[in-house]
């Protein structure tokens, strides 16, 4: 059975921005959202991006050794669930922290169940909400509205509720 491909607008290998650390951030091509104002409306459309398996964003995860994280942000990460969990797995195995983005919330994800949920119980943090251009502020590190949650997953599955994120790296 071949690999799923995961279908990527663009990859920063080096981000300091999609996270705290260094990350490998793997933006998908494709989000239902199309938020306004979006800083990634050429990822909206479903059609296009180039195909990646989970083993080739993993050898790149491989080749820098200064990795904290990677980030999986759009497009929307969970319209290709299915694709990014051997991805996300091989990024847990490794000791490395994941991050997704979302324009649906922590709950929706959780109610949407089947892949979307088993991606979202991969991550450690999911920045979650859509873009609202009318709560933009450029003074929220690692989101881009208010309305936008920092979510600590591991701790709010154990509680049955959405967590927010203490850890004053994401703060």
């Amino acid at each position: 059975m071949s690999e799923p491909v995961i279908h990527v607008a663009g990859i920063v290998g080096d981000s300091i921005t999609d996270g705290p650390g260094i990350r490998l951030a793997v933006f998908v091509q494709g989000c239902p959202h199309h938020c306004k104002g979006c800083h990634n409306p050429e990822t909206h459309p479903f059609e296009g991006g180039e195909p990646y398996t989970a083993a080739a964003l993993l050898e790149k995860v491989d080749k820098n050794p200064l990795l904290s994280g990677v980030t999986l942000s759009g497009g929307e990460p969970f319209c290709q669930a299915a694709a990014l969990l051997p991805l996300a797995e091989g990024v847990r195995a490794r000791g490395l922290e994941l991050c997704a983005y979302s324009g649906w919330t922590y709950e929706q994800l959780l109610q949407q169940g089947g892949d979307r949920e088993a991606l979202l119980r991969q991550c450690h943090v999911l920045v979650d909400g859509p873009f609202i251009l009318a709560e933009r502020s450029l003074s929220l590190r690692f989101r881009g509205s208010k309305n936008q949650r920092i979510i600590d997953v591991q701790r709010s599955l154990r509680e049955g509720a959405a967590v927010l994120m203490q850890d004053g790296r994401w703060q």
